[in-house]
């Protein structure tokens, strides 16, 4: 492996590692609501559930994010790292510097 790919490697299981603390440490914020209307107010229950979807939302992203790293590890052990999954050209460079797990040249992803 090449010292470019361990630097994307690096990268990409960092970026993994980030977003499982960051899953882990919203656990709280993605359990059911208690809707007991002697509990809170209604507000504070709109609240509460507007922070429940929102941080749902944000564990969808993060889940995403995850695969998208998976695949882009699997291809860097397959030596098919940086070709777009669509063309089959190569990703720029610039492109994965932004992003490490970008499965599509630019050309591809618009």
């Amino acid at each position: 492996m090449s010292p470019r790919e361990k630097n994307i490697r690096q990268r990409l299981v960092d970026r993994q590692a980030q977003i499982l603390r960051d899953s882990a440490g919203s656990i709280d914020d993605r359990v059911a609501v208690d809707l007991d209307p002697t509990r809170v107010g209604r507000l504070s229950r709109l609240d509460a559930l507007q922070m429940q979807a929102m941080s749902a939302a944000l564990e969808g992203r993060r889940q995403q994010d995850l695969k998208k790293i998976e695949a882009a590890l699997r291809r860097l052990d397959e030596g098919e790292y940086g070709d777009c999954l669509k063309c089959g050209e190569a990703i720029a460079p610039r492109r994965l510097e932004s992003d490490p797990a970008a499965p599509l040249c630019a050309a591809c992803a618009r």
